[in-house]
């Protein structure tokens, strides 16, 4: 196994890591909100955000270190327009992803209080519920052009 290899291995992963953990967490999250349950919620809504740091996070800060690598070891041009727009649209989806984790974190503390007090949600969780869910639409569609890009460099 080279070098090379390795790195682009530990680039594929992160991608997968990346789009697997985003699915992931967006589904349990639809679901526990479905349920209407503050608890469920809260309890749901804590794994993610444990989730998110552990795994995307850690993918979203490795994908350039080893896309940078990549690029050195390949003598690819940071010219080349796969790649620029890829960074571009990486640029994008960070600026969507980062929001998400905090809408996350307070989704979970509205619920966590809703369910200490036996009270429904606030106007407030739905108000974020939405603008999470919206802001995750163009956050997953970024990420799969960056696959595609990734994978057929097609220009």
């Amino acid at each position: 196994m080279t070098l090379y290899f390795l790195v682009k291995y530990l680039h594929v992963l992160g991608a997968i890591v990346i789009l697997g953990t985003g699915t992931g967490i967006a589904f349990f999250m639809l679901m526990a909100h479905r349920s209407g349950h503050p608890d469920f919620i809260a309890r749901t809504g804590s794994t993610v955000v444990i989730a998110d740091a552990a795994f995307t996070l850690t993918a979203v800060l490795l994908q350039p270190v080893t896309g940078g690598l990549l690029m050195q070891m390949s003598s690819t041009s940071p010219t080349e327009g796969w790649l620029l727009a890829s960074l571009a649209l990486y640029a994008i989806a960070g600026a969507f992803w980062v929001p998400v984790v905090f809408m996350q974190i307070e989704m979970r503390d509205l619920a966590n209080v809703a369910a200490e007090k036996g009270e429904s949600l606030p106007p407030r969780y739905f108000a974020l519920f939405r603008r999470w869910f919206l802001f995750g639409i163009p956050g997953f569609g970024l990420v799969i052009s960056i696959l595609w890009l990734m994978i057929a460099k097609p220009f």
